[in-house]
């Protein structure tokens, strides 16, 4: 079964929210839509859901045209940003209620829901009440409530964004466990790149409506297609062609990226063939690693290179001198983004 959405596109006003996207999903795979706030990554999901009707575009599941159905009938779940559990309703009333609006039989409620809250580590806590629990806790309730009906597609917008961070790097990893085990395809909408690549198998990024990329995580990450898109992603050292002359790299229009990330760092002597010198202009310390600027007057720019202690030539200091050994392909041409499943 797949998922297949074609010139997708969703207008407020003067605002395109949605433009034109066409995208496919194939079965048990785990998509991120991964893009700024406002970029309309929650609005297609709302589309896919049904939540939204397109101004313009068809979505497809397992080929059947599901455009104009109702939520209910698409056969897809949604976990969201706020839980949205219900409070009057204990935690297996709330795992239960597709079940229930379904009308499956009772015992077969009483065995789905045990059996979902063992696997989201709530077994125990059916009757506890939905308001006496954590964040993360009532999160997990609203995983189990969405797979409790065995959606062919569920949908999950930014569900982590609510917990503090060492949750919500705990209930990343439960998450993508959870996936993994299920064999489930899923639409993850985040705006952190961290989570979409520890959870997707392809990632899909937004700019503006529109996705201007796709791919795996390593395609992404290695090989961006413009500037914009390797700041997002966390590339540091992007810099306007004029600005990296000095650069190993080949002439051409738009920007350049170093991986700093494939880059050693040398003591001043040593003469490595490739090795290029570095002033240090700045250290600091960040958690176990250092972040260095380094001035390498070779190549024109200023390098931000991130590391652990073992990794240094010597201890940091300002004006003191390393050299700096980047392989071949550290250095990479941004020649600008194209829309990717736009209409333009």
């Amino acid at each position: 079964m797949s998922l297949e959405l074609r010139g997708l596109a969703k207008r407020y006003g003067p605002v395109v929210a949605v433009a034109g996207v066409s995208l496919s999903i194939g079965a048990d795979e785990t998509l991120a839509l991964l893009g700024p706030s406002g970029c309309g990554k929650s609005t297609l999901l709302r589309l896919i859901a049904g939540l939204e009707r397109p101004d313009a575009g068809r979505l497809l599941l397992a080929g059947r045209d599901v455009t104009d159905l109702p939520p209910q009938r698409r056969d897809v779940s949604m976990v969201f940003q706020a839980y949205a559990l219900f409070p009057h309703l204990d935690v297996a009333g709330n795992v239960a209620f597709g079940l229930v609006e379904a009308r499956v039989p009772p015992a077969e409620q009483r065995r789905r829901v045990a059996e979902l809250l063992a696997l989201v580590g709530l077994a125990g806590l059916e009757a506890r009440r939905v308001d006496r629990l954590s964040g993360g806790q009532q999160q997990r309730v609203a995983l189990a409530r969405a797979l409790a009906p065995d959606p062919a597609l569920l949908l999950l917008d930014e569900p982590l964004s609510n917990l503090d961070e060492q949750l919500r790097a705990t209930l990343k990893e439960e998450l993508r466990r959870l996936l993994g085990t299920l064999g489930k395809r899923a639409v993850y909408v985040t705006h952190d790149q961290t989570e979409a690549f520890t959870l997707a198998d392809r990632v899909a990024l937004m700019r503006a409506g529109r996705i201007v990329q796709v791919g795996s995580p390593e395609e992404l990450l290695e090989r961006p297609v413009s500037g914009w898109a390797a700041r997002f992603l966390g590339h540091e050292n992007v810099y306007a062609s004029e600005a990296a002359r000095g650069a190993p790299l080949a002439a051409g229009p738009g920007e350049a990226l170093f991986r700093a990330d494939l880059a050693r760092l040398l003591p001043a002597d040593d003469a490595t063939p490739g090795s290029v010198e570095a002033v240090v202009e700045g250290a600091v310390r960040e958690g176990l690693e250092r972040r260095l600027t380094l001035r390498v007057p070779a190549w024109g720019v200023t390098v931000t290179w991130r590391g652990f202690d073992r990794e240094l030539p010597a201890a940091p200091s300002r004006g003191g001198r390393v050299r700096l050994l980047a392989p071949a392909g550290a250095w990479r041409r941004l020649p600008g983004e194209a829309p990717a499943g736009g209409d333009a």
